[in-house]
């Protein structure tokens, strides 16, 4: 590496946290300015809020905000050898835009991987925090997606049903779970009042339990007792789902819990497989945006930086805007959640590549 490209990826990185530092403010003063109330009203203390909930809410905010970061340092720097005429120096001597190029790819795919292992393993741990307090006090009504008339699969030939399940407690009420020998010969039944999850086994305890068993359609068979462990296949986080469970999920948890959910016959998945693809997909925001980035900032224009920042913004402002318009089409099954997490960056890609290609060489 020649001292000039050390001298690029040294001010780029500094550009990067500069900014990121200054997106972190800009977005805690404006979720406070707009959830003050609610925390307060809900019975949360502003040191609680600033101490708890926003040390945990700054990696969300780095993960959002790391490809426009990376993109108005990229733009900033470029801007500015260009304004100097150093780049024109450099390409008069013979050096190619290409070449001016590999110390920000460089960079641009180290904060890539770099970001693909903070989304993916340290975001979720944080988030977990984060999920529990907006859930407590900013969207306590739309916590769950479904806590009563639950239907889940519990193996191949068994189907678990629950009239209510109690999150908070971890307690289902009117339960049923039915086996059945073939697609729909029934040949056991198993009634509880309730169910109670036990955190220290990993079990179930049923109580009021009535057994029955049955041939040909008819009953043959019954018990009844008060009380009843048992394991099953089904668990708590597989009966009432929360809009952000993958959110705070690790990548290897995440895939696990997704094919739970797939195991017991859940419906309706394309919200937590959009999340989960998206932790696959936008870190590669951070590498296709200076790939946009370099051919735009590198040509001098009037006006200077000004001009450069509001062309790089309305960019990166498209690009995002794009992944949150296909999010919907995702979730309601238009596109499928592996096209609606990748779509908008393989379409980014492609406008990058094309801006390159026009570019001056």
């Amino acid at each position: 590496m020649t001292t000039f490209e050390r001298h690029i990826v040294v001010r780029l990185l500094k550009g990067f946290v500069l900014f990121v530092g200054a997106l972190i403010i800009f977005f805690i003063v404006l979720h406070w300015v707009e959830y003050s109330d609610d925390f307060l009203d809900r019975g949360a203390t502003t040191w609680e809020v600033f101490t708890v909930f926003y040390p945990n809410y700054i990696p969300e905010i780095v993960r959002l905000t790391s490809p426009l970061a990376l993109f108005l340092s990229c733009i900033y720097l470029t801007g500015t050898l260009a304004q100097e005429l150093q780049l024109i120096a450099l390409q008069t001597s013979g050096v190619s835009l290409y070449q001016l190029m590999r110390p920000y790819v460089g960079v641009g795919l180290f904060v890539t991987v770099f970001m693909f292992g903070f989304n993916g393993w340290v975001v979720p741990r944080t988030n977990e925090v984060v999920v529990r307090y907006e859930n407590e006090y900013l969207n306590p009504g739309e916590r769950t997606v479904e806590t009563s008339e639950i239907h889940r699969r519990n193996g191949p030939n068994s189907i678990l049903s629950v009239g209510y399940y109690d999150v908070e407690r971890k307690r289902a009420h009117s339960v049923s779970l039915q086996t059945f020998d073939g697609p729909s010969r029934l040949v056991g039944r198993l009634d509880a009042d309730h169910m109670q999850w036990v955190d220290s086994l990993g079990t179930w305890h049923l109580e009021d339990v009535t057994r029955r068993t049955f041939t040909a359609g008819d009953e043959q068979f019954r018990t009844t007792v008060a009380s009843l462990d048992t394991t099953l296949q089904v668990y708590p986080r597989d009966l009432a789902r929360s809009k952000n469970d993958v959110a705070a999920m690790t990548i290897p948890v995440a895939a696990e819990y997704l094919a739970a959910l797939r195991r017991s016959g859940v419906g309706e998945l394309k919200r937590p497989l959009v999340a989960y693809y998206n932790k696959f997909a936008y870190p590669f925001a951070n590498l296709i945006l200076i790939l946009i980035g370099i051919p735009i900032a590198s040509t001098r224009r009037r006006g200077g930086q000004a001009v450069r920042f509001a062309i790089g913004l309305a960019i990166a402002f498209v690009y995002l805007s794009v992944q949150k318009l296909a999010e919907p089409l995702g979730y309601a099954g238009t596109l499928s959640p592996v096209l609606t997490a990748w779509l908008p960056h393989a379409t980014f890609a492609v406008v990058a590549l094309l801006v390159l290609w026009w570019a001056r060489k």
